[in-house]
Protein backbone atom coordinates (compact mmCIF):
# COMPACT_ATOMS: atom_id res chain seq x y z
CA UNK A 1 0.00 0.00 0.00
CA UNK A 2 1.09 3.38 -1.12
CA UNK A 3 1.31 5.91 2.15
CA UNK A 4 2.87 8.95 3.43
CA UNK A 5 3.53 12.48 2.05
CA UNK A 6 6.29 12.92 0.14
CA UNK A 7 5.79 16.75 -1.56
CA UNK A 8 8.51 16.09 -3.86
CA UNK A 9 5.87 13.81 -5.79
CA UNK A 10 5.26 17.25 -7.20
CA UNK A 11 7.88 18.39 -9.16
CA UNK A 12 7.12 15.37 -11.10
CA UNK A 13 4.13 17.66 -12.51
CA UNK A 14 5.06 18.97 -15.68
CA UNK A 15 4.02 22.99 -16.82
CA UNK A 16 4.67 25.50 -18.94
CA UNK A 17 5.87 29.32 -18.74
CA UNK A 18 3.48 31.88 -19.87
CA UNK A 19 2.54 35.72 -19.39
CA UNK A 20 -0.82 35.96 -18.35
CA UNK A 21 -2.37 39.50 -19.12
CA UNK A 22 -5.28 42.07 -18.33
CA UNK A 23 -6.52 45.71 -18.37
CA UNK A 24 -8.74 47.27 -15.85
CA UNK A 25 -9.28 50.44 -15.18
CA UNK A 26 -7.56 51.69 -18.23
CA UNK A 27 -4.37 49.97 -16.76
CA UNK A 28 -2.85 47.00 -18.81
CA UNK A 29 -0.60 44.87 -16.27
CA UNK A 30 0.46 41.17 -16.51
CA UNK A 31 2.26 38.69 -14.65
CA UNK A 32 4.54 35.10 -15.10
CA UNK A 33 2.54 32.38 -14.69
CA UNK A 34 2.68 28.25 -15.00
CA UNK A 35 -0.71 27.03 -14.38
CA UNK A 36 -2.89 27.43 -17.69
CA UNK A 37 -4.72 24.56 -19.18
CA UNK A 38 -7.30 23.57 -21.07
CA UNK A 39 -10.52 23.08 -19.67
CA UNK A 40 -13.25 22.32 -22.17
CA UNK A 41 -13.42 22.26 -26.36
CA UNK A 42 -17.37 22.77 -26.46
CA UNK A 43 -17.21 25.59 -25.81
CA UNK A 44 -13.46 26.38 -25.90
CA UNK A 45 -12.10 27.58 -22.44
CA UNK A 46 -8.82 27.73 -20.40
CA UNK A 47 -7.97 27.92 -16.84
CA UNK A 48 -5.86 30.16 -14.76
CA UNK A 49 -4.04 30.18 -11.16
CA UNK A 50 -3.23 33.41 -9.54
CA UNK A 51 -1.93 34.49 -6.06
CA UNK A 52 -4.33 36.80 -4.55
CA UNK A 53 -1.57 39.22 -3.96
CA UNK A 54 -0.20 40.12 -6.56
CA UNK A 55 -2.15 43.06 -8.83
CA UNK A 56 -2.76 40.59 -12.26
CA UNK A 57 -5.14 38.63 -9.88
CA UNK A 58 -6.84 42.26 -8.56
CA UNK A 59 -7.20 43.21 -12.24
CA UNK A 60 -8.75 39.92 -13.83
CA UNK A 61 -11.39 39.86 -11.13
CA UNK A 62 -12.10 43.47 -11.69
CA UNK A 63 -12.32 43.25 -15.87
CA UNK A 64 -13.47 39.65 -16.11
CA UNK A 65 -11.03 39.44 -18.77
CA UNK A 66 -7.43 37.49 -19.52
CA UNK A 67 -5.08 36.86 -22.04
CA UNK A 68 -2.28 34.10 -22.31
CA UNK A 69 0.73 34.67 -24.43
CA UNK A 70 2.14 30.98 -24.19
CA UNK A 71 6.54 31.58 -24.17
CA UNK A 72 8.66 30.21 -26.58
CA UNK A 73 12.35 28.33 -25.19
CA UNK A 74 14.38 30.97 -25.91
CA UNK A 75 12.68 33.89 -23.90
CA UNK A 76 15.48 36.20 -22.37
CA UNK A 77 15.33 36.24 -19.24
CA UNK A 78 14.98 39.85 -19.31
CA UNK A 79 11.44 39.10 -20.33
CA UNK A 80 10.52 37.12 -17.99
CA UNK A 81 12.48 39.14 -15.02
CA UNK A 82 9.87 42.17 -15.76
CA UNK A 83 6.86 40.00 -15.68
CA UNK A 84 7.58 37.63 -13.18
CA UNK A 85 9.75 39.68 -10.19
CA UNK A 86 8.39 43.59 -11.01
CA UNK A 87 5.37 44.90 -9.69
CA UNK A 88 2.68 46.34 -12.20
CA UNK A 89 1.98 48.75 -8.53
CA UNK A 90 5.98 50.24 -9.43
CA UNK A 91 6.57 49.99 -13.02
CA UNK A 92 4.22 49.55 -15.80
CA UNK A 93 5.53 46.20 -17.46
CA UNK A 94 4.32 46.87 -21.29
CA UNK A 95 6.64 49.87 -21.59
CA UNK A 96 8.48 48.94 -24.72
CA UNK A 97 6.76 45.56 -24.93
CA UNK A 98 4.97 44.57 -28.29
CA UNK A 99 1.56 43.80 -27.84
CA UNK A 100 -2.12 43.60 -29.60
CA UNK A 101 -5.59 43.88 -27.99
CA UNK A 102 -7.78 41.23 -28.31
CA UNK A 103 -11.28 41.68 -29.21
CA UNK A 104 -12.39 42.17 -25.31
CA UNK A 105 -10.13 44.48 -24.86
CA UNK A 106 -7.38 42.45 -23.04
CA UNK A 107 -3.30 43.28 -24.18
CA UNK A 108 -1.74 40.53 -25.37
CA UNK A 109 1.97 40.23 -25.63
CA UNK A 110 3.90 38.59 -28.59
CA UNK A 111 7.09 39.00 -27.81
CA UNK A 112 8.59 35.64 -27.76
CA UNK A 113 5.38 33.83 -27.80
CA UNK A 114 4.32 30.98 -29.76
CA UNK A 115 0.96 31.73 -29.38
CA UNK A 116 -1.77 34.16 -28.09
CA UNK A 117 -5.09 33.98 -26.93
CA UNK A 118 -8.02 36.02 -24.77
CA UNK A 119 -10.62 34.98 -22.40
CA UNK A 120 -13.78 36.17 -20.32
CA UNK A 121 -14.46 34.72 -16.99
CA UNK A 122 -17.11 32.32 -16.67
CA UNK A 123 -15.86 30.90 -13.06
CA UNK A 124 -14.12 31.72 -10.40
CA UNK A 125 -12.92 29.26 -7.69
CA UNK A 126 -11.23 30.19 -4.21
CA UNK A 127 -8.41 28.03 -3.70
CA UNK A 128 -6.22 28.94 -0.46
CA UNK A 129 -3.61 31.45 -1.19
CA UNK A 130 -4.61 31.58 -5.21
CA UNK A 131 -7.58 31.62 -7.35
CA UNK A 132 -8.60 29.79 -10.23
CA UNK A 133 -9.97 31.92 -13.03
CA UNK A 134 -12.04 29.93 -15.90
CA UNK A 135 -12.64 31.33 -19.27
CA UNK A 136 -14.18 31.46 -22.59
CA UNK A 137 -12.17 31.91 -25.54
CA UNK A 138 -12.51 35.02 -27.44
CA UNK A 139 -9.85 35.24 -29.97
CA UNK A 140 -6.91 32.40 -30.60
CA UNK A 141 -3.96 33.21 -32.48
CA UNK A 142 -0.60 30.76 -33.38
CA UNK A 143 2.07 32.95 -33.50
CA UNK A 144 5.29 30.68 -34.89
CA UNK A 145 6.35 27.09 -34.53
CA UNK A 146 9.09 26.38 -32.38
CA UNK A 147 9.63 24.55 -28.90
CA UNK A 148 7.86 25.85 -26.19
CA UNK A 149 9.55 27.23 -22.59
CA UNK A 150 9.12 24.56 -19.88
CA UNK A 151 9.06 24.86 -16.36
CA UNK A 152 11.41 22.10 -15.94
CA UNK A 153 13.59 24.50 -19.25
CA UNK A 154 12.93 27.30 -16.91
CA UNK A 155 14.80 25.30 -13.86
CA UNK A 156 17.60 23.43 -15.53
CA UNK A 157 18.88 25.89 -18.39
CA UNK A 158 17.70 28.92 -17.43
CA UNK A 159 18.50 28.22 -13.85
CA UNK A 160 15.33 29.98 -13.04
CA UNK A 161 13.48 30.10 -9.61
CA UNK A 162 9.76 30.18 -8.89
CA UNK A 163 8.67 33.31 -7.26
CA UNK A 164 7.32 33.02 -3.91
CA UNK A 165 3.87 34.22 -5.09
CA UNK A 166 3.57 31.15 -7.79
CA UNK A 167 1.69 27.91 -7.14
CA UNK A 168 4.81 25.76 -7.44
CA UNK A 169 6.79 27.47 -5.09
CA UNK A 170 9.60 25.35 -3.27
CA UNK A 171 10.34 26.96 0.39
CA UNK A 172 13.87 24.60 0.95
CA UNK A 173 14.59 26.73 3.68
CA UNK A 174 16.44 24.86 6.28
CA UNK A 175 17.12 21.92 4.10
CA UNK A 176 20.42 20.76 3.98
CA UNK A 177 22.08 21.82 0.62
CA UNK A 178 23.73 18.89 -1.72
CA UNK A 179 27.23 18.73 -1.45
CA UNK A 180 29.04 17.85 -4.61
CA UNK A 181 32.15 15.55 -4.84
CA UNK A 182 34.41 17.82 -7.21
CA UNK A 183 33.74 21.85 -6.94
CA UNK A 184 35.90 23.74 -9.52
CA UNK A 185 33.59 26.67 -9.87
CA UNK A 186 31.21 27.99 -7.18
CA UNK A 187 27.43 29.13 -8.05
CA UNK A 188 26.32 32.11 -6.64
CA UNK A 189 22.42 32.98 -5.58
CA UNK A 190 20.62 36.32 -6.40
CA UNK A 191 18.76 37.37 -3.08
CA UNK A 192 16.14 39.32 -4.31
CA UNK A 193 14.87 36.42 -6.93
CA UNK A 194 16.49 33.11 -6.23
CA UNK A 195 17.99 33.48 -9.80
CA UNK A 196 21.09 31.01 -9.75
CA UNK A 197 24.58 32.22 -11.18
CA UNK A 198 26.34 29.03 -12.63
CA UNK A 199 29.92 29.93 -13.85
CA UNK A 200 29.95 26.67 -16.45
CA UNK A 201 26.81 27.97 -17.90
CA UNK A 202 27.67 31.55 -18.00
CA UNK A 203 25.06 33.97 -18.85
CA UNK A 204 25.81 34.55 -22.98
CA UNK A 205 22.63 36.67 -23.30
CA UNK A 206 24.50 39.28 -21.52
CA UNK A 207 27.92 38.70 -22.64
CA UNK A 208 29.11 36.90 -19.77
CA UNK A 209 31.09 33.44 -21.41
CA UNK A 210 30.57 30.00 -20.04
CA UNK A 211 33.33 29.12 -17.61
CA UNK A 212 33.49 32.43 -15.84
CA UNK A 213 34.03 32.17 -12.37
CA UNK A 214 31.51 34.85 -10.37
CA UNK A 215 34.48 36.82 -8.96
CA UNK A 216 35.13 37.45 -12.87
CA UNK A 217 32.22 38.54 -14.13
CA UNK A 218 32.37 42.83 -14.95
CA UNK A 219 30.80 44.80 -11.86
CA UNK A 220 28.01 46.32 -14.16
CA UNK A 221 26.38 43.05 -14.69
CA UNK A 222 23.02 42.42 -13.04
CA UNK A 223 20.96 39.52 -12.21
CA UNK A 224 19.35 38.42 -15.90
CA UNK A 225 15.98 38.26 -14.17
CA UNK A 226 15.55 41.04 -11.55
CA UNK A 227 17.78 43.54 -12.55
CA UNK A 228 19.75 43.75 -8.97
CA UNK A 229 23.78 44.17 -9.06
CA UNK A 230 26.21 41.73 -8.39
CA UNK A 231 26.44 42.62 -4.41
CA UNK A 232 22.92 41.01 -3.92
CA UNK A 233 24.32 37.38 -4.84
CA UNK A 234 25.74 35.53 -1.88
CA UNK A 235 27.09 31.86 -2.31
CA UNK A 236 25.31 29.03 -2.60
Amino acid sequence: MISGMDLKALFSIQYGLYIVSTKADGRNNGQIANVVFQVTSQPAQIAICLSKNNLTHDLVKKSGIFGVSVLEQNTPMKLIGTFGYKSGRDIDKFEGVNFETGPAGCPLVKDNALSVMEARVTGVMEVGSHTLFVGELTCASCLKECPAMTYEYYHQVKKGKSPENAPTYQNVSGQPKKVEEKVTMKNYICNVCGYVYDPSVGDPDNGVAPGTPFDKVPDAWVCPVCGVGKDQFTEE
